[in-house]
């Protein structure tokens, strides 16, 4: 991940004015907008209070016929983990080195 993979994220977070915020999301015009603003009485309705909110539904999921064979599933989220690992290896190198 590079910082101009959180260039959208940046504009619609809006860190110099968080009172001037658009929401990008809107149920009929863009169901696939990635800010959305949701109020204290929809958040305090959700079950047990849950900050764990998914509007979008991940369209790869959708296709189950063409999903990958079990085994290169399998294959990819080891490499996803162990570059996670990696990375929090670095992470923890470089406090070492601060400390």
């Amino acid at each position: 991940m590079r910082a101009d993979d959180l260039s959208d994220f940046i504009a619609c977070y809006n860190p110099e004015n968080r009172h001037a915020r658009k929401e990008a999301w809107d149920a009929g015009e863009n169901p696939e907008g990635r800010w959305r603003k949701f109020s204290y009485d929809e958040l305090i309705a959700r079950d047990k209070t849950s900050l764990d909110i998914f509007w979008l539904k991940d369209k790869s999921l959708s296709d189950l016929d063409n999903l990958p064979e079990p085994d290169e599933l399998a294959q990819d989220i080891i490499e996803n983990l162990e570059a996670g690992l990696n990375s929090f290896r670095e992470i923890l190198g470089a406090l070492n080195k601060v400390a």
